[in-house]
């Protein structure tokens, strides 16, 4: 299975969201971060926002934040929800859309794509928003967010580390 760019980008920005709990967050700084478009967020953002998993505020101050129940998502309902197409191969498009196969009637490939299909949704379904944006204070880190909310590090010195 191939995920699109779509559906990267809309797991990128619930992971970028889920790691900045306080504040809010602008599509520009999601863009910066992963280096990515700003353009090809906004309409995704959109599609979070509409789902109910990305809370947008308007005006000057505005920006986004992850909505209280999206840290909870599957990512198996993302990959659904942001993903237009599973056929696998043709037979699996509606009837008008596809050519017909001439073993159709005897094919056993097509149930075993099928199941492995679905097993790669079961797997995505056994991981939560929450569970992937953990270590929390790391995956902050490196996404260049200032996490209020993190723990902070400890660090460790031996006696033998020079000061």
């Amino acid at each position: 299975m191939r995920l699109t760019d779509y559906t990267d980008y809309a797991l990128r920005v619930l992971l970028y969201l889920s790691v900045r709990p306080s504040g809010l967050s602008t599509i520009q700084e999601i863009a910066d971060a992963y280096g990515i478009s700003r353009n090809h967020l906004m309409k995704i953002v959109q599609q979070l926002g509409d789902l109910g998993w990305v809370e947008t505020v308007r005006g000057r101050r505005g920006g986004l934040r992850l909505a209280e129940r999206a840290r909870s998502l599957t990512i198996g309902e993302i990959v659904r929800a942001t993903e237009s197409d599973f056929a696998i191969v043709g037979c699996f498009a509606r009837e008008s859309d596809h050519r017909h196969c001439v073993i159709q009637p005897v094919c056993r490939l097509r149930g075993a794509l099928a199941a492995a299909r679905d097993a790669f949704l079961a797997e995505l379904d056994k991981r939560t928003v929450a569970e992937l944006s953990e270590p929390e204070n790391e995956l902050a880190r490196l996404l260049g967010v200032a996490n209020e909310g993190a723990r902070p590090a400890i660090a460790i010195v031996s006696s033998d580390t020079p000061r």
